[in-house]
Parts: structure tokens; sequence; C-alpha cells
């Protein structure tokens, strides 16, 4: 396990093009204290790139709850490297069938992997910015 303060984290790393630790906990996701623990990982000496946490909670074969701690940003409302990372630590766990859906803050999404080949992430697009760069 990965000792920080705030917890111990027994985790699974997995990279989809960029590197994620997941952990999957006993207590309710929203009870884990993200704010606090999540720069300590995302900076932690065995990460010198740093890292994205993800805390997950397997509801059911079928079903992840997830909150994400993204290096560089923080905590977000949803992501989808990090929902396809999770979805993978937990067909490699054998806690998941190959598709499941990750219930997120920002959302729902589905992730398909039946233990090789591509993951396939669905989910639904939204706008929610709308901006111009000055010239």
């Amino acid at each position: 396990p990965l000792h920080v303060d705030g917890g111990d984290f027994k985790l699974t790393f997995v990279s989809m093009g960029n590197p994620h630790a997941v952990a999957f906990v006993d207590e309710p996701v929203d009870e884990v204290r993200l704010a606090e623990v999540g720069p300590l990982v995302e900076h932690h000496p065995l990460f010198p790139n740093r890292v994205n946490f993800e805390v997950a909670n397997v509801l059911d074969r079928g079903r992840i709850k997830l909150r994400v701690w993204e290096r560089g940003s923080g905590i977000t409302m949803a992501c989808g490297t990090g929902a396809c990372a999770t979805a993978v630590a937990a067909r490699l766990h054998d806690f998941i069938d190959d598709k499941v859906v990750i219930d997120l803050p920002g959302g729902e999404l589905t992730v398909e992997w039946p233990g090789q080949g591509p993951v396939v992430l669905e989910g639904p697009v939204a706008e929610v910015y709308k901006g111009e760069w000055p010239d």
C-alpha cells in the first residue's frame, strides 16, 4: 500500500497514455478526503512525473462509483481516461464484467473492455463553456 497522510491506499497502476493510480476503497468515495490526499498521491516521490488518482467503489459487476484527482487540475467532475483506467483495473482484478457503468459527479460513462484490445468509452457530450481567445 501507498501511505500518505490521510490513508493507506492499495493502488493498481494503469496507463491510458497518461499515468493512473486507482484505489478501490471500502469507504464510500464521497467520504474520501480527496482534496487532501489527492495532491499527496499526485506528488508522491514514487511518481516523478506525477499521477492521476482515482478512488472507486465497486457497487456490483456492472457499476462503479468514482471520484478523480487529475494531475495538474485537482478534483474534476469527470475524466474519460480515469474512467477507462478504473474499468481496466477493475477488470484485471475480476471485480467487473466486460462492460461497466462508471458513476462520476458529472454523470455516467460506460466503459467496455473484454480484457484485451481497445478500451471503448461512451458517454454524453455537452457544451459547458464557450469563449474566445483574444488576438
